[in-house]
Formats: structure tokens, C-alpha cells, sequence
């Protein structure tokens, strides 16, 4: 959740049962950075810092979880080109970089960011790129049911490419709960690690994301107020 999901959040809730935090979404060059500063001033609330300081505040983020709890760290990052994120994946404690293809945000998808990155040419380019240069493993966040992409397409490359988890925002419009069909589909069809994401906010909706095919679950509106109210250690897996 941008704005939200810093290492303070994260500690709060790494006690409800989780093995992985993800932190951001951060801006790391100038052209999302730039979109972002749209974003805030219409009042939302983003994580957005001047270029010279995104990799160094990532890093203290990344710190001051690993001190705290023995746990897997992940950084959702905005870019419109590899070189940020494969910079960023330098950094010593940080054990997976997420890319982008998410956010839906008018100014991000304006500036090439977020979900609009999945209608890329050279998304396969892309993502090799990150891939080959990472010093961290590699996920990809997408948003399912984007109007003209092919959401099997897009999980067969990141799958073809290397990438080790795919996680997805399985959301479809005028359906109040997840595209569980879509998992379905994408588990069959693919290798990859699945994270599935959407209306998770219940056991029984995770257990029912995973029964899918999803390989992991991850929550975020759930958890907004900082804490769960169901633990994830009674999932039965």
C-alpha cells in the first residue's frame, strides 16, 4: 500500500503470522518521482523522496526491520527504466526487488509507470534486464484484467524471463471479491511462485487463494489499521 508500508508498519503487523513484508511502493527515477509529487498534491498518500536519497532511505528501511525480526524483506519499486532497480537491489539486506506493473494511478500510467507497463513492447527486455543484474530475487507485480493485456502472456514471459514470484492484484471489474478463475489458470499454466493478492480477509479467503493455485497469499487492506484480525499461522496449508 504506497504511503503506507514502511518498516514501521511492517513490524506492527510481522507478528500476525507473516514470513515476508514488502515495503513502498517507492519512486526511483525522475519521471515517477515527478508523477508522484501529482499524486500528493490531490491528497493522497505517497512515499516520495528527491533521487539522490531513494536508495539510502530503501536501505535504512530495510535496516531497521532485518534488526528487528529474522524475516524476508521486499521492495515494490517504480521505474520506467532497469537501472533503478537493479541499483537498488545492491542493497546488503535486501532480499527480493518487486517491479511495478501495478498501480493504476492516472499520473503513474501517464508517465509510463504501474499497470502500464504491461502493455510495454520491450516489457520482455525489461524484466531480463532486472533479472540478469539483480542482486536480490525477483518478483513482479501486476494488476490482472488490465484492458488489452493478456494476463497468461504476461505470466508466461516473467516466467520465461526468471522471475520468482508473480504477484498478483487479481482484481476484475464488477466482481467484489478475486479473479480466482484467473490463478487457477495462471497455476496450471505456469512454474511460477504465485502470490495472490485481493479481498484476502479471512482465513477462508486465503485458504481459498491458495486452493486456486496460488503458491502464497499477501494482505493489505486487511491489515490497514496495523493489525490482522485473523491469524495466519491457522491457515492450513
Amino acid at each position: 500500500m504506497a504511503g503506507i508500508t514502511n518498516a514501521e508498519f511492517a513490524m506492527k503487523l510481522i507478528p500476525y503470522g507473516f514470513d515476508t513484508v514488502t515495503i513502498g511502493g517507492y519512486n526511483t527515477d525522475q519521471e515517477s518521482i515527478d508523477a508522484c509529487e501529482k499524486i500528493i498534491a490531490r491528497g493522497r498518500k505517497e512515499f516520495n523522496y528527491p533521487l539522490e536519497d531513494v536508495y539510502k532511505v530503501i536501505e535504512k528501511e530495510v535496516d531497521t526491520i532485518k534488526e528487528n525480526f529474522n524475516i524476508t524483506v521486499s521492495a515494490n519499486l517504480r521505474a520506467r527504466s532497469p537501472e533503478p532497480i537493479v541499483k537498488i537491489s545492491k542493497i546488503p539486506n535486501l532480499d527480493i526487488v518487486e517491479i511495478n506493473c501495478h498501480c493504476r494511478q492516472e499520473e503513474l500510467v501517464n508517465a509510463g509507470c504501474g499497470q502500464s507497463m504491461l502493455l510495454r513492447e520491450d516489457l520482455e527486455d525489461y524484466i531480463k534486464e532486472v533479472v540478469k543484474n539483480a542482486d536480490a530475487k525477483v518478483s513482479m507485480k501486476i494488476r490482472a484484467n488490465v484492458e488489452g493485456v493478456n494476463n497468461l502472456e504476461i505470466a508466461k514471459m516473467a516466467d520465461d524471463c526468471g522471475v520468482d514470484f508473480l504477484h498478483i492484484d487479481a482484481m476484475k471489474k464488477g466482481v467484489m471479491d478475486a479473479d480466482f478463475d484467473l490463478i487457477r489458470e495462471i497455476a496450471n499454466e505456469t512454474d511460477i511462485f504465485i502470490i495472490g493478492n485481493n479481498s484476502i480477509n479471512s482465513i477462508q479467503q486465503a485458504e481459498k487463494m491458495l486452493n486456486a493455485g496460488a503458491s502464497g497469499i499477501s494482505i493489505a487492506r486487511a491489515a490497514i489499521k496495523g493489525r490482522l484480525d485473523f491469524d495466519l499461522n491457522q491457515l492450513k496449508l
